[in-house]
């Protein structure tokens, strides 16, 4: 173990192709014992929303008094994030030793497994040594060849909202991504949607049709909004069929529709002889987090972080504002990937802003911030008639972005950070640096 780094392993940039594929994580789980084969699990895949229902699954059980696994992806601040037992995560001791196995097992193989392979090992490894009682295990990519998806039966298949993300590799119609978002439903296994676009539906039903499974979707129209978030009271308080009285301290507007698809997988559970009481369902509806995600993280200005990465992102950003946040004007500090549809992204957010700083993220993919400069002055001025678009700050660095960001929005103002989760832990360790400065806005 001395010595052994077992992020830098798994990171390593030769594992970081992208290869679609099960047969090597199934490779690399038989070398392993197959692991996942001692473990039950919730699978959920989608492109916008998939980690709040995780999130909210997650926390449900666990207020039921089930050992939980979690596995997410991307993290924030910290690897070990992605792997969680019972809301902790993975020890770094205990990613070590895992890590180890899995080296071992992925280095006899013939054609070595992917980073992502990696992680879903080691992830499933240690739910197993950990003895869970239930596994929220969520799609990295996609869904019918994810890494994930070498699992049988779960428990029940949820898939949250789709949209149009990662084209190059899993379609470019909403019926083509959900046919591949809809692989991971399994013979007999109850699925979960959120109200697709009806081709995506289609393309859902006509899978769960094939394989004998009982589809349900959440229906809105009895989703009742009781109360909106206001500082006094900084959460949604909402009804979902007969769970009434809930409560989420998850601040989009967009979250309590994210719980309703959470609420039909706990009925989906309840349904396979899963024990989820009505109060373990509102505690752990009012007690889960799942950070970035329109997180207010600083006063003076009001500081708002979201990982909003894609144009369905941009717009439930823009409603979750004009909601929660009515008639303020942000300043919005932004950094995008250069292969996500940044324009239309743009064209959601630019007319509620007063100002704009673009950032570049810490990634390989990154668009440099003078080139989304670029795109704010042309998206904002030509298609929009933004006037506050014509000159925006092109940030140095992610600390220069956010002290200008609070500079222009003042100690009563607001900023708002998204455009990608790579850039939300640069910027919230940015800010407490600023904080820790003793800096006002």
């Amino acid at each position: 173990m001395e010595g052994f780094d077992p992020v830098a392993y798994i990171n390593e940039p030769r594992w970081q192709e992208s290869r679609m594929g099960l047969e090597r994580t199934r490779e690399l789980l038989e070398r392993l014992g197959d692991p996942q084969d001692r473990l039950k699990f919730v699978h959920v895949a989608g492109t916008n929303g998939k980690g709040s229902v995780c999130a909210y699954l997650e926390r449900v059980l666990r207020e039921a008094g089930y050992r939980t696994g979690l596995f997410t992806s991307p993290y924030l601040f910290e690897f070990e994030e992605r792997i969680r037992v019972d809301g902790e995560n993975i020890s770094r001791d205990d990613l070590t030793h895992v890590t180890l196995r899995v080296k071992e097992a992925a280095e006899a193989m013939a054609d070595h497994p992917t980073e992502f392979e990696l992680m879903t090992a080691v992830a499933l490894a240690h739910f197993a040594q950990q003895a869970c009682d239930i596994v929220v295990l969520e799609v990295g990519l996609g869904g019918r060849l994810d890494s994930t998806n070498v699992i049988d039966e779960p428990e029940v298949s949820v898939i949250a909202r789709i949209g149009l993300d990662h084209t190059a590799l899993l379609g470019t119609t909403l019926a083509a991504i959900a046919g591949e978002k809809a692989g991971i439903i399994k013979e007999g296994c109850p699925v979960v949607s959120w109200p697709q676009e009806a081709e995506a539906l289609e393309a859902i039903d006509l899978r769960a049709a094939e394989r004998g499974a009982a589809l349900s979707v959440a229906d809105f129209s009895r989703l009742r909004i009781d109360a909106a978030p206001t500082a006094g009271s900084p959460q949604w308080a909402f009804s979902y069929r007969s769970f009434e009285g809930l409560a989420t301290r998850l601040l989009g507007a967009y979250q309590p529709y994210n719980a309703a698809v959470a609420l039909e997988a706990v009925e989906a559970l309840r349904g396979r002889g899963w024990s989820v009481p009505d109060d373990a369902v509102r505690a752990g509806i009012a007690q889960a987090t799942w950070p970035g995600r329109f997180e207010v993280v600083g006063r003076a200005p009001t500081f708002v972080v979201d990982g909003g990465h894609n144009p369905q992102g941009a717009r439930a950003l823009a409603d979750s504002l004009e909601q929660v946040f009515p008639g303020v004007r942000p300043v919005f500090l932004i950094g995008v990937l250069e292969d996500k549809d940044y324009p239309e992204m743009l064209e959601a957010i630019l007319p509620l802003g007063s100002a704009f700083v673009c950032i570049t993220p810490d990634n390989s993919r990154a668009l440099p911030a003078h080139k989304l400069a670029r795109a704010v002055r042309w998206t904002g001025q030509d298609l929009l008639g933004c006037s506050a678009c014509v000159n925006p700050y092109v940030a140095r660095s992610a600390a220069d972005g956010v002290a200008r960001a609070r500079e222009l929005a003042g100690a009563d103002g607001m900023v708002v950070a998204f455009g990608s989760l790579y850039s939300i832990a640069e910027v919230v360790r940015a800010l407490r640096e600023l904080e820790g400065q003793g800096v006002e806005g």
